[in-house]
């Protein structure tokens, strides 16, 4: 359990910088942002594969190829795209902070779970997370310097919960199939993911490019290119290949309700990255937020570790 909080902890860390990075693209649309970090990804997964393509070609059935395309549909394009629409409508913290709900979404979708904790016992540390987000949206819609507009903003909402609402269905389906399905590790999970999403990513590269110019994508000078390829190849070896390693390996340790609660740190990241890129102190109410969510994620793990302990001296006989 212990290597698995810290696996996930560490793919929140990784994870984080995917919303910054349509904060550097922002002459980039999301659609061609999804495209191109996929392209890459799956370039990167396919050159990981290589050295035991035979071992995974061995392994490979039809329903992990089937599971394979429906995550990769629902967990990485459509994803990526929402969220990439969402920052750059409303900003890296309001974007951050609606999907760093997940933790509250898949510990409720995972309650039923083999290895799942009474959610009695999760009601003070998931009523902490829920403060903390509350703080920094109170925080994000009271700020004085943001512009956009009220219908701007709804829109940006809007993919934000559509981001929400899309990675809590793979965060579950990841992990129930990991768990159940036990014949790949981590990595090689991660990288089938990966050359199936590359496929996808050409699939849908080539739609974008038989679009008339300028539907998705305004022009760019050719330097924005450099930057854009450089960026994509970041989000791919880091963000996609590395992170998913780190979060499947997570997945098949930890049970859904604390999984969930690990997703708390990508938010975390997100937000100290956004503090960095703007060259600003977090303010007093996103202090609170941050404090009050590692406090909740903390209590959670607490509660996961007594929970087995708590068990096993139930069945203990008497002496």
């Amino acid at each position: 359990m212990q290597r698995g909080v810290m696996y996930g902890m560490t793919a929140g860390a990784i994870w984080g910088f995917i919303f910054l990075a349509p904060r550097l693209l922002p002459d980039f649309s999301p659609l061609t942002l999804s495209v191109g970090r996929y392209l890459m990804y799956g370039a990167v997964s396919l050159a990981v594969a290589l050295p035991i393509a035979r071992r995974l070609a061995a392994k490979l059935t039809r329903a992990d190829l089937i599971a394979l395309v429906k995550l990769a549909l629902v967990g990485n394009l459509l994803y990526y795209m929402l969220l990439a629409s969402a920052v750059q409508l409303v900003g890296v913290a309001p974007s951050s902070l609606i999907v760093g709900i997940l933790p509250v979404t898949v510990t409720l979708a995972g309650r039923r779970d083999h290895g799942a904790v009474d959610l009695r016992r999760l009601v003070g540390p998931l009523v902490l997370v829920l403060a903390g987000i509350a703080c920094i949206n109170l925080d994000v819609f009271s700020d004085a310097h943001h512009t956009a507009s009220v219908l701007t903003r709804l829109a940006g909402l809007g993919c934000a919960l559509g981001a929400l609402a899309s990675w809590t269905w793979y965060a579950v389906v990841n992990a129930r199939y990991l768990q159940s399905n036990r014949h790949f590790d981590g990595n090689e999970w991660s990288v089938l993911w990966g050359i199936v999403t590359g496929l996808l990513g050409v699939a849908l590269g080539a739609i974008v490019w038989m679009l008339p110019s300028g539907t998705v994508q305004a022009s760019v000078p050719a330097s924005r290119w450099h930057v854009f390829w450089i960026v994509c190849f970041a989000l791919a070896t880091g963000g996609s290949w590395l992170g998913n390693m780190l979060w499947n390996a997570a997945a098949k340790r930890l049970p859904l309700t604390l999984s969930g609660q690990m997703i708390v740190f990508e938010t975390l990241f997100a937000l100290l990255y956004a503090f960095v890129y703007d060259g600003r102190w977090p303010r007093t109410p996103e202090v609170l937020a941050i404090v009050l969510l590692l406090v909740g994620v903390i209590w959670s793990v607490r509660q996961h570790t007594l929970a087995p302990a708590s068990a096993v001296a139930k069945e203990a006989p008497a002496h």
